[in-house]
């Protein structure tokens, strides 16, 4: 495989065509076609013969990239996170991982969950009013065990309870406790605002989109934890690596070109030879051109393409169109854009 970048492609949200930011579309869209990932794997790149697609779980692409198992992987921030977390609290590893690109889709947050009648509205006054009660022992759940751990442990320092703190425990949802004091964390496999609707534990780290999930059942957010979105994430090693970093700036030079395309489209127009120089003047103040407008010159009208950002707000895409016609531009065309690639620099981080 020296000669092939592997690349982990995450199961779950990402790969269906309706969530995710439709992983599948956005691949194609960069030159990479992926074959057999959207009906669940094996994943190939028939057209692009330097990728190998590993298809897996993106909870467990940060072991992996560790081990070298693979070389880039779309994963979220916090399944990453979670796994450095676990690997240095467990094993006392630290592993290095590298974002490379961030992919602008899959965002989520991790946020803290209570009961809607708790009256404390934040995590330490929570734990405060917990502990006042001469309890001894928290319950904690959440799909991303090491991050509540992380979390709830700093939380209980920073409000004087260091010593308590300083015992925990991770284990499987509802198997006999090993601790008798200090933080118990039940590791879930989802609907973790059922346990905590249901009283089953204290307090949650669960992983929210809109929130609406959270109010329908009745439970309110009393902490911002942390936010993720899918990136490419590599193995520092890679990076060592001529031959597959290479591979690697083809691949995040054209992933970014996409996703650099997605707020941009291109406008075609002719206008009159007299016009040339207001037009350009026009182009000019609001800069909608790169190095320099694209030009065609004719005997009576020239042609300009330009690309334009369909999500400005000082000059939207609608406003464009309209002063263009005003100067005296005709058969103005509005072509969308699958790639936008700027220059390497601008791109490549790492």
């Amino acid at each position: 495989m020296d000669n092939n970048l592997i690349i982990g492609m995450p199961a779950g949200s990402l790969a269906n065509s309706t969530r995710g930011g439709n992983l599948v579309k956005f691949l194609e869209n960069s030159g990479f076609t992926a074959k057999g990932y959207e009906a669940g794997g094996p994943t190939s790149f028939s057209t692009v013969k330097f990728l190998f697609g590993w298809d897996g779980r993106p909870q467990e692409f940060g072991t992996q990239l560790s081990l070298n198992e693979l070389d880039v992987a779309i994963a979220g921030d916090d399944w990453i996170e979670e796994r450095k977390l676990e690997l240095k609290i467990e094993y006392k590893i630290d592993i290095d991982l590298k974002k490379i690109l961030s992919l602008k889709r899959g965002n989520v947050r991790l946020v803290g969950i209570v009961d809607e009648v708790t009256k404390e509205n934040n995590t330490e006054d929570f734990l405060k009013n917990f502990f006042n009660k001469d309890k001894k022992i928290i319950t904690v759940v959440s799909e991303l065990p090491y991050m509540a751990l992380n979390w709830i442990k700093n939380k209980m320092i920073s409000i004087g309870l260091k010593d308590l703190a300083s015992t925990w425990s991770v284990q499987k949802y509802k198997t006999p406790s090993k601790i008798e004091k200090g933080i118990l964390i039940y590791e879930t496999w989802g609907k973790t605002e059922a346990k905590i609707k249901n009283m089953s534990a204290d307090i949650g780290l669960e992983i929210t989109q809109s929130g609406s999930a959270l109010k329908n059942y009745g439970l309110k957010v009393i902490d911002e934890v942390f936010s993720s979105e899918a990136g490419i994430w590599v193995n520092q090693s890679v990076l060592n690596n001529k031959t597959k970093k290479e591979l690697l700036e083809m691949l995040v030079i054209n992933l970014y070109g996409s996703i650099n395309a997605e707020s941009k489209v291109l406008l075609v127009f002719n206008m009159p030879s007299d016009k040339k120089e207001v037009a350009e003047a026009f182009l000019s103040k609001h800069n909608l051109y790169a190095d320099e407008p694209t030009i065609i010159p004719g005997s009576k009208y020239a042609q300009y393409t330009i690309q334009v950002e369909t999500d400005n707000i000082e000059m939207p895409l609608a406003k464009v169109r309209y002063e263009l016609v005003k100067l005296g531009a005709r058969n103005i065309e509005t072509i969308p854009i699958l790639s936008s690639i700027p220059d390497m620099r601008s791109i490549l981080n790492f």
